[in-house]
């Protein structure tokens, strides 16, 4: 196989650093600057030294990577995170029979999510999807479905996500549900002081105050990215698979 390269190609693999062994025409050789011929045919081709690195002067053995542990979001973070603010939970349903609830919904649902319209959650675009994705899992027949919204506070005002994670601990410890369904980054963020992109922390299981917790997308997302709704979907069905395959989550 050969190789014809003009002086132009030479020069800027050199340039590169990269070294073409190849003879070199008479000219082209003149013109690159090379002053000698290329390596005899069958000859072994020339090798260059490698520089050796410096010997250290202290050798000591790599430190171990530390386990890999859910924690608050460091002071960086936290000051990049929007301030939020935490409306109490309320039922979306209330009006639901109990006696009615179709089995392996559980003891209830607590939906995490940020909210334009905290006082009607399932009002405008966003909160009719978000209707539509519970009614899917037939969640509007039971009436402990609450919804903990999150909304945007004021410029100036302080960022209390670690106080928001607190808190909603201590919402699923008052309300017992079985899953708690946390929709979107921002929301995730919060609740389980995570700050890795949303695609990492769907694909993980997760626990808020020892119930188990699934993230999915937020309907504001969802309207904006038709794509994901598939994929939004599927989270929902594991939140129910959980749900059904786990004794502590199915409740009475």
């Amino acid at each position: 196989m050969s190789l014809h390269l003009n002086a132009r190609q030479r020069a800027m693999l050199q340039e590169m650093g990269i070294t073409v062994w190849a003879p070199v025409p008479a000219e082209t050789a003149a013109a690159v600057g090379l002053g000698h011929p290329g390596p005899a045919r069958g000859a072994p081709a020339p090798t260059a030294a490698m520089p050796q690195p410096a010997a250290p002067a202290s050798v000591r053995p790599a430190a171990p990577a530390p386990a890999r542990t859910a924690s608050p979001a460091s002071p960086a973070a936290a000051a990049a995170a929007p301030a939020l603010r935490l409306h109490p939970a309320q039922a979306l349903y209330p009006g639901a029979d109990p006696a009615q609830v179709p089995a392996g919904l559980g003891a209830g649902w607590l939906i995490v999510t940020e909210s334009l319209t905290p006082a009607d959650p399932l009002g405008g675009d966003a909160g009719r999807l978000l209707d539509n994705m519970l009614r899917a899992l037939q969640l509007h027949r039971h009436p402990r479905v609450f919804l903990a919204a999150l909304e945007r506070a004021g410029p100036g005002s302080d960022n209390g996500g670690t106080d928001i994670a607190a808190a909603l601990a201590d919402t699923v410890t008052v309300l017992g549900p079985a899953m708690v369904l946390v929709l979107g980054h921002v929301a995730a963020r919060a609740a389980l002081g995570r700050t890795e992109p949303l695609g990492r922390l769907r694909a993980e299981p997760h626990q808020v105050a020892g119930c188990p917790a699934v993230v999915t997308y937020d309907p504001a997302f969802l309207l904006r990215s038709q794509d994901n709704k598939a994929a939004a979907w599927a989270d929902l069905c594991r939140a129910l698979a959980t749900v059904r395959t786990t004794p502590a989550a199915r409740g009475g």
